[in-house]
């Protein structure tokens, strides 16, 4: 094998792809880069047998072949290349040469063989989306995803395709993100996709109409933006039934600026540490919502202007998970909706129905 390329291409995509490595697998190879030199250009390929990621790179093909290299040195050796371009080649024994400029290198490579194949995503499923839809999509829903597997159907994002909307679902046992959007696709399906996935997707998308397409398989879904493609198995399981989890009325709706909101939940939580945790208490009542928290350290509180409709409401909450609500609405005004100090509190839109985030209260102690 051998091929020359440009650099800053190259290292982008090494950065990129090394992201989908294993760190640690029995399995030698899966802690490498694969590479493979064809007429079409440069293949790379990351895969930790659940996420893979592959690229294709522009470059002056000399001899076609293919082999593994270590993702960490590999990487750490063309970030700090000093020329503009890399040449690489293998010989038979795969003692693998990197020359740029001055500086030389001469590794160890991996056969090619010993590197397991991607799974093969064949499907008559596709959607076809803007990346900025998405990327705003997955933006709003992620926060919510579980960290832990104790029902491991909830460290992804529910993808629910039905009559033109999509949606996207997380939930975590804490709060609940739910984000819709209307489409032109006429599939009518739902699929979980991980957490970490879609973690890896926001870094590719852009914040542009460009579009990227989607295929869904039974087990395996597989999104292609621009010069990659990522792939990725399912989560199988019984998602929650988020919509009986939505209180169907309330009693108090508020319409507040949402930075301001955010602003005085951030004031009150300099009091609160990873040691010293306590509730941020909120009592909505017309003119204002008053906020205050007490821990050892100290005592904090604050107000602002808010309209105010209904039962006047005094709750707690998980100072975090409230300021992720407000953090990610990226409206510049919210409807919150309560009904009681124990019921979950509902944040959406001022107007329409994009998105919807719910957020568990924490009991007070004049609650107990």
């Amino acid at each position: 094998m051998k091929f020359s390329c440009n650099k800053a291409l190259l290292v982008e995509a090494v950065t990129n792809i090394q992201r989908a490595v294993s760190t640690k697998s029995s399995i030698p190879a899966l802690e490498g880069i694969f590479l493979r030199a064809k007429s079409s250009g440069v293949e790379l390929c990351g895969y930790d047998l659940e996420l893979g990621m592959t690229t294709v790179l522009e470059g002056q093909i000399e001899e076609p072949g293919s082999l593994v290299l270590s993702a960490k040195l590999f990487s750490d050796i063309v970030r700090r290349l000093p020329g503009d371009t890399v040449e690489i080649a293998s010989d038979a024994k795969l003692v693998t040469s990197i020359v740029s400029g001055p500086a030389q290198f001469s590794i160890a490579g991996i056969p090619s063989e010993e590197y397991p194949d991607l799974p093969n995503v064949h499907s008559d499923q596709s959607i076809d989306l803007p990346q900025a839809l998405l990327r705003s999509m997955v933006r709003q829903t992620i926060f919510a995803v579980a960290e832990t597997d104790a029902k491991p159907i909830h460290t992804g994002t529910l993808f629910e395709l039905s009559d033109h909307v999509l949606k996207l679902v997380s939930v975590d046992g804490y709060r609940l993100a739910v984000r819709q959007e209307s489409v032109s696709c006429d599939l009518n399906t739902s699929f979980v996709v991980p957490g970490k996935t879609l973690s890896e997707l926001l870094r590719l998308l852009k914040d542009e109409e460009t579009p990227l397409s989607i295929q869904i398989s039974g087990r395996h879904i597989l999104f292609s933006i621009d010069r990659y493609t990522i792939i990725s198995r399912l989560l199988e399981g019984e998602f929650l039934d988020y919509q009986s989890a939505v209180p169907a009325s309330h009693s108090t709706e508020i319409v507040v600026k949402t930075r301001t909101f955010l602003e005085s939940v951030e004031r009150v939580s300099l009091l609160i540490t990873d040691r010293l945790k306590s509730p941020v208490r909120c009592v909505f009542e017309e003119p204002c919502v008053k906020i205050s928290c007490s821990t050892p350290i100290g005592r904090a509180n604050d107000q602002f202007e808010a309209s105010v409709s209904g039962s006047p409401v005094e709750m707690g909450f998980n100072n975090r998970y409230l300021l992720d609500a407000l953090r990610f609405s990226e409206s510049d005004e919210v409807r919150i909706l309560l009904n009681s100090p124990i019921q979950p509190m509902i944040v959406r839109p001022k107007q329409g129905e994009d998105f919807l985030f719910l957020v568990l209260p924490v009991r007070l102690k004049s609650d107990l």
